[in-house]
């Protein structure tokens, strides 16, 4: 994974640069599905960014990714590049911070590499398969795998919640419910035990793609609402919980 990670960072490191350059200019603004599901300029750059870095390293690699300038993916064989080039738009473009670029290395349907860059902090989660989770090149501790739903902050959106209105009552038994705006930084707060649990109604694979790897990596589960294991071609739920909290989560509050 050598020249994939040294890929990764040199694409983050130029990335990077155009999104805080960004900061100064006027966006050029779209909406897609609603008037919050929103796509830029910036948006459109890294995602072409990224995938002539890609064709240029690595021309036998497929790439999936956010906003259709990337190839159409029907099965995940052979090496595939997914990438969010901006996760959490609406907060970029309101806020111009909990955003984040999300990159994953995928062969043979398994992730082997993941790395997300929150752009504004400069913070980088990367986990390469079997060989742990870093943050900013330091090792993270995998996750407590006795901590209850009643230690920790829920994060879930509306829609999650209306699926069931028993999660509710999950959300009462927790010490409070949250909601950032970027499914790879929620999933990284699961990831590193800030909070419980992460759902979300309908999430794509490039919303959770490195997510999922680091969090797994470190002893997170994630699953569908329902418990079901994950389809990393199609859009659908998602949960991301600490051991015990899943479980709680499942046989209390979701089947």
């Amino acid at each position: 994974m050598d020249k994939e990670k040294q890929f990764v960072s040199a694409f983050f490191e130029e990335a990077g640069a155009e999104i805080m350059a960004s900061f100064e200019e006027k966006l050029e603004i779209e909406t897609k599905s609603n008037r919050n599901d929103l796509v830029t300029n910036i948006d459109k750059q890294v995602e072409t960014l990224f995938v002539k870095r890609v064709l240029e390293q690595f021309p036998d690699h497929r790439i999936f990714g956010e906003e259709g300038m990337a190839a159409e993916i029907d099965s995940l064989e052979g090496p595939v590049w997914i990438v969010d080039p901006i996760d959490g738009t609406l907060n970029f473009v309101m806020q111009q911070k909990n955003f984040t670029i999300s990159v994953a290395l995928y062969i043979d349907g398994m992730g082997v590499y993941g790395a997300i860059y929150e752009v504004e902090k400069g913070d980088i989660y990367t986990c390469e398969k079997g060989c742990g989770a870093y943050l900013n090149g330091k090792k993270l501790t995998p996750v407590n795998a006795d901590d209850t739903l009643a230690d920790h902050l829920l994060v879930a959106n509306l829609s999650a919640i209306q699926t069931n209105e028993r999660l509710w009552d999950a959300v009462k038994a927790s010490r409070g419910l949250r909601l950032y705006g970027a499914a790879s930084l929620e999933y990284m707060y699961v990831a590193t035990g800030k909070v419980g649990a992460y759902m979300s109604a309908n999430l794509a694979p490039w919303d959770i793609a490195a997510g999922k790897m680091i969090a797994e990596e470190l002893g997170c589960i994630v699953t569908r609402l329902d418990g079901s294991p994950i389809n990393m071609l199609e859009q659908g739920s998602s949960l991301v919980a600490l051991p015990n909290v899943h479980k709680t989560l499942l046989d209390s509050y979701l089947s």
